[in-house]
């Protein structure tokens, strides 16, 4: 039993380990998966499977007494004096098959009628919020039963008539690490069939991780081609038809004990690393160690070897014109040049990195969600400004996500021992929140769902756990419970009126909200994000006012 739980990484714990009765303190002031346990009691107890225990836990101020009991007699009593943790919530928590079979929590009735009232008002405040909101209404619906997905879906137009088109990657496995594109499939949200490239097969739905595929004009033509690994190739094919314009083999990989000669391409990133004026070179990268800038014709400029991470981003920082790179813990210029790195003062590897200015007055800053590392800001030069170690941190999006605060906000999640836990900073690279709706790792997408300056963020299209949350943590909008698939969401305007539909799918279907007000008329907010060509599932999101 976890008491007095602020979320999965601090909260007291009364239980069985091994053959000890222990009462402790668990604290999430460390990373690297293992939070720091502090150990306030234990003795001797020998647990039999199978066995009923009850544990009775008292908790007044700073005492904490905890009686271990079994069926067959055996007592224990833990006591303890500590002031680590004075309120939260209780939690049911076993690494073994287990059954829990009752609880109930009492307190004294001026501590109950104060809960009572603290909830009511919440609840009231809630309510508000939701009606206050425009409601998720089904607007498109598409049947992918045969050549469905997981994460993999890209958006763009892809046949030029000025609408958003969907192209469905199934992924191909060759062993662990080693992917590619398999089947290719692009749609209209009217469910036409624009055309199949590759055959289709059930077994690869379920891959979440990155591929090389994108949507993008790459040659500057004014209409979209996809691009994508396969069989050791880039291949660039025109969107409208799927016809094959250009192609070249991927880069050789020299990795020690490889099994490959060349890398199958974990992801593709369009930036301006030559001053063009427009997304013309080409990030191509293996899993962890090597990334490649190409030209838009897929030829190779130079190479560098770093602790990759999983997805770069590309920003002007000396204003000559041309990106800068922010890849894993290092930073190029547009040739090539390290910059500077931080591969070996950080363990672990990048999970989301972005470069911006958080607020007007700001330089440019870099903000990472470093795995284990956990949250980091940084000057531009690489100076490490704020360290956050907040456990396994992932998918940072950042928005104008509180009109109350100065610049933008950031909210990541955690995944990997502690999953579903919400940190929030403000631009000063302060945490000012954190929670934990649900106990599992998303994404967390910013939204224009309102139309006003404050942006929400898509948590999931759980009905019960998932939502739109906004800036203070909370579930400001629900989806319908009408069946709709919820393992996977996107975010952007498909509609037209600037506003963002939801985009919900699984391997069998696509569902598209939007809200039950649109189109929406009059002046709008509307941001400017990450382009849909840089779409990757460890992208740091990016919503700037515009």
């Amino acid at each position: 039993m976890a008491f007095r739980s602020r979320n999965d990484r601090n909260y007291y714990f009364v239980g069985i380990q091994g053959k000890r009765a222990l009462l402790l303190w668990m604290s999430n002031d460390r990373a690297f998966h293992q939070p720091r346990e502090k150990i306030l009691a234990e003795l001797p107890f020998t647990c039999r499977p199978g066995n009923r225990l009850q544990a009775t836990i008292t908790a007044s101020g700073t005492t904490i007494r905890a009686i271990l009991a079994d069926e067959t007699g055996q007592s224990v009593t833990l006591e303890a004096d500590d002031d680590a943790l004075g309120a939260g919530k209780i939690a049911l928590l076993a690494d073994v098959p287990t059954i829990f079979h009752r609880v109930r929590v009492s307190m004294p009735e001026a501590d109950y009628r104060r809960f009572r009232e603290k909830k009511q008002a919440e609840d009231a405040e809630l309510a508000r919020l939701h009606d206050a909101n425009p409601k998720p209404i089904l607007w498109k619906k598409i049947s992918t039963h045969g050549f469905g997905v997981g994460r993999n879906l890209r958006f763009g137009d892809l046949d030029g008539d000025g609408q958003i088109d969907v192209l469905i990657c199934q992924m191909r496995h060759h062993g662990y690490d080693l992917r590619d594109v398999g089947c290719l499939t692009a749609m209209s949200f009217d469910g036409k069939v624009l055309w199949r490239n590759g055959t289709p097969d059930k077994m690869e739905i379920p891959v979440t991780n990155d591929v090389g595929v994108q949507i993008h004009d790459i040659d500057g033509d004014g209409r979209n081609e996809v691009i994508y690994c396969r069989d050791f190739e880039i291949v660039v094919v025109d969107g409208a038809t799927g016809k094959t314009k250009y192609k070249t083999p991927t880069p050789k990989t020299d990795l020690p004990g490889s099994r490959i000669s060349r890398i199958m391409g974990d992801s593709l990133f369009f930036c301006d690393l030559r001053g063009t004026g427009r997304d013309a070179d080409v990030i191509l990268k293996d899993r962890y160690t090597r990334i490649w800038a190409l030209n838009d014709r897929l030829e190779t400029r130079w190479t560098a070897k770093c602790t990759t991470g999983h997805y770069p981003f590309a920003y002007d920082l000396d204003g000559d014109g041309r990106d800068e790179l922010a890849v894993g813990y290092s930073l190029f210029d547009g040739e090539g040049k390290r910059i500077w790195t931080l591969d070996k003062t950080l363990k672990d590897h990048s999970d989301g990195v972005a470069v911006l200015r958080f607020a007007k007055d700001q330089s440019p800053r870099i903000f990472w969600a470093a795995s284990d590392e956990g949250a980091l800001f940084l000057d531009k030069h690489g100076k490490i400004l704020k360290h956050h170690r907040l456990g396994h941190v992932q998918n940072p999006a950042i928005a104008n996500f509180r009109d109350d605060l100065p610049g933008l906000e950031i909210v990541t999640i955690n995944f990997w021992w502690s999953q579903g836990i919400l940190n929030f900073f403000d631009a000063e690279g302060n945490p000012y929140h954190d929670c934990e709706p649900a106990q599992y790792g998303s994404m967390c997408l910013p939204i224009n769902w309102t139309g006003r300056t404050e942006e929400f963020f898509v948590l999931s299209a759980n009905v019960g756990e998932g939502g739109m949350f906004d800036g203070h943590g909370r579930r400001v909008v629900v989806f319908p419970d009408d069946g709709h698939p919820d393992m996977c969401n996107a975010v952007l305007d498909i509609a037209g009126d600037c506003r963002d539909e939801v985009v919900v799918w699984d391997p069998y279907e696509i569902w598209v909200y939007t809200q039950d007000d649109s189109p929406k008329q009059g002046k709008l907010y509307r941001p400017r994000r990450n382009p849909l060509y840089n779409s990757s599932n460890y992208q740091a999101t990016v919503s700037l006012p515009e």
